[in-house]
């Protein structure tokens, strides 16, 4: 408890209490020695009186010793009329070590003054100087010995020691419950709960259930269950992964679009014996060689990461007519596959990549096609250069992008609206994409149709 924040509350408090009773201490016995003094000044005026209203103000030595000593003072002087008049003396004149003018009546400079009386080593005789309190004269004058003030100041001093010590504990027990009930108590369970989440983060019971308070500790706990609860599902998430194997998945996925086509064009070469045999007899084996050296790599490197690009000035219009032939073979009678880039375009990427980020939007927009009810289905592919980039759109005739699908759409296993998508053509189309420094994105997505737009930038931007 002492080494933790209940622990340091105590101690803040009641260093911070007993700071304030200090400084309520230096004005308080400042004015305790003035009125102490005040109090001899109205004693000695009495005193004073007592001298004058003797026969012919006449006073014998005892009578004078009693009258000043119950005043507490050595001598008194009053001036009437600018006429300063030594009424009583006790001793013969003596130094006087300091003179006191108590008539300004600002007393804060006094608290230094106050503070020198309490060290005093020796006995000072000193002179005060006031207005008599009965207005007798003009002022008065007294002598008189520090001693005894000191004394009654040490003694004040030790009663407001002892109140202060008690109202600090009472106070700092006060504050530091107070505390510890609205803030320690509260960051303990935060604190708390926050260790044993992270111990075990996919338990559903360990996510904090936030208190209605509204202010910032209530803002905290109900941030920290945000953050908890999109925790657990990142880790659903990644366990999902992880129990399918991200790597084999995409692996899978890519071989499924080469060995798709492989396996169209052989069932049409076992069927047809004529001399499109010809034609499509190096596709097959140029779609059965991309899947073996798509294979081989993920087998070298043990996982399905991309190898970096491998970047050439390519002719587009070569690539996408190799994709539309491909994708010929599973549209529907009724699909127009339109290769719209002009004959010398080139652009800067790795021929591979761009293959499959091609094949993949190509094969998403058939599938899109097929739920769709227009009379008459598109995919056309077109580019268009903006500056140093190369951009690359392929648009379709299909109804759109479902909105719940569009917030996570290049994300794994997020982004399929078909029963047995796996949602990880666009994420895969996304990472080549992003290798090369460019990205994918949604151009257009409405019930006419959609277009998807591939930006690569030139190496040299």
């Amino acid at each position: 408890m002492l080494t933790g924040l209940s622990g340091k509350v105590l101690a803040l408090t009641i260093v911070f209490v007993m700071l304030g009773e200090v400084l309520i201490f230096l004005p308080s016995i400042a004015n305790f020695r003035i009125q102490w003094l005040k109090t001899h000044v109205a004693q000695a005026e009495i005193a004073v009186l007592a001298a004058e209203a003797a026969p012919g103000q006449i006073v014998d030595a005892d009578l004078r010793s009693t009258i000043l000593k119950g005043a507490g003072v050595e001598a008194v002087s009053l001036s009437r009329e600018n006429q300063r008049k030594l009424v009583l003396r006790n001793t013969p004149e003596t130094m006087v070590k300091e003179t006191f003018d108590l008539r300004s009546g600002n007393y804060f400079p006094t608290i230094g003054d106050a503070f020198a009386v309490m060290f005093l080593r020796e006995d000072r005789l000193i002179s005060v100087i006031d207005k008599p309190p009965a207005m007798s004269g003009d002022y008065i004058e007294l002598t008189l010995h520090e001693w005894p003030m000191r004394d009654a100041m040490l003694a004040y001093g030790l009663r407001i020691l002892n109140l202060s010590i008690a109202l600090s504990l009472i106070v700092a027990a006060l504050i530091f419950a107070a505390l510890r009930r609205v803030l320690v108590k509260p960051m303990q369970g935060l604190s708390a709960n926050m260790m044993a989440f992270g111990h075990h983060p996919e338990n559903p019971g360990l996510v904090i259930a936030p208190s209605p308070r509204r202010d910032e500790i209530g803002i905290a706990e109900r941030e920290l269950q945000s953050m908890q609860l999109q925790l657990q599902d990142l880790l659903k998430e990644r366990g999902h992964l992880a129990a399918l194997g991200l790597a084999v998945s995409k692996v899978s996925h890519d071989l499924r679009n080469m060995l798709t086509s492989a396996q169209l064009i052989s069932d049409r070469l076992g069927e047809v014996k004529d001399p499109t045999v010809q034609r499509f007899a190096p596709k097959l084996i140029s779609s059965l060689d991309r899947a073996i050296m798509f294979l081989n790599q993920t087998i070298t490197y043990g996982k399905a990461q991309e190898l970096p690009p491998r970047r050439e000035w390519l002719v587009l219009r070569d690539v996408v007519e190799e994709v539309i032939e491909s994708a010929r073979l599973q549209a529907g009678p009724n699909t127009l596959l339109e290769n719209l880039v002009r004959p010398r375009v080139k652009v800067d990427c790795d021929r591979e990549h761009l293959l499959r980020t091609l094949t993949n939007l190509t094969r998403n927009a058939l599938q899109a096609i097929e739920t769709g009810a227009a009379p008459q289905n598109f995919v056309r592919i077109t580019s268009e250069r903006r500056g140093a980039q190369s951009v690359i759109a392929v648009e379709d005739s299909g109804p759109g992008i479902p909105q719940a699908v569009r917030a996570k759409l290049f994300e794994a296993f997020q982004s399929s609206a078909r029963a047995g998508g796996t949602g990880l053509g666009l994420a895969i189309s996304a990472e080549l994409i992003k290798a090369h420094g460019g990205e994918i994105q949604v151009a257009r997505s409405d019930e006419t149709g959609t277009i998807f737009e591939i930006i690569l930038p030139d190496r040299t931007a």
